[in-house]
C-alpha cells in the first residue's frame, strides 16, 4: 500500500471503510493510468500517476501543474477529485461504486449523467472495478 495516500484518504474521509474502498479505487485508476509510473506527459498532456489533465488538477488545487509528477501532490488532488465525482455521482442519485467513479473519472461527470458515455470508458471502469476487487480480495486474505 502507498502509504501516504493511505493516511490522506483516512484523514480525509471519516470511516475506515469507506477511506479503504477510496484507496482501493484511487489506486486501481493508479494502475491503469500509468502503470510503469511514467514521468513523461501523456499524449493529451496528462502528468503524474493519475495522469491528470491541467483542467482536472486545477479544480482542486492552485499547485503548479508541474507538481501532478509527485506523487504526494497527486495523492492530494486524487483524493479531491475522488470526493468531487462522487457528490456528483450521489447528487445526481447514481451510487458511488468504483465502476462508477472510475466511469466518471475516465469520461467526466456529465457524460455519465448524461448517459453518453463512450465504450471505451466502461472498459476502462471494467479493468478498474476487477482491480479494485483484486485489492479488496487481497486486504480481506492478509492477517
Amino acid at each position: 500500500m502507498h502509504r501516504f495516500l493511505l493516511l490522506a484518504a483516512l484523514a480525509l474521509g471519516g470511516g475506515s471503510a469507506l477511506a479503504s474502498e477510496r484507496w482501493e479505487t484511487l489506486q486501481a485508476i493508479n494502475w491503469v493510468e500509468n502503470p510503469h509510473n511514467s514521468l513523461k506527459a501523456g499524449p493529451c498532456g496528462e502528468l503524474g500517476p493519475y495522469q491528470f489533465r491541467s483542467s482536472t488538477w486545477f479544480m482542486h488545487t492552485k499547485k503548479p501543474f508541474a507538481l501532478a509528477v509527485q506523487r504526494e501532490h497527486a495523492d492530494d488532488v486524487a483524493i479531491r477529485h475522488y470526493e468531487w465525482i462522487k457528490r456528483g455521482l450521489e447528487r445526481n442519485r447514481i451510487a458511488a461504486t468504483p465502476y462508477n467513479i472510475a466511469l466518471t473519472w475516465n469520461a467526466g461527470l456529465d457524460r455519465v449523467i448524461n448517459d453518453r458515455v463512450p465504450a471505451s470508458a466502461y472498459q476502462y471502469a471494467a479493468q478498474v472495478n476487477n482491480l479494485v476487487a483484486h485489492l479488496k480480495g487481497q486486504l480481506a486474505s492478509s492477517p
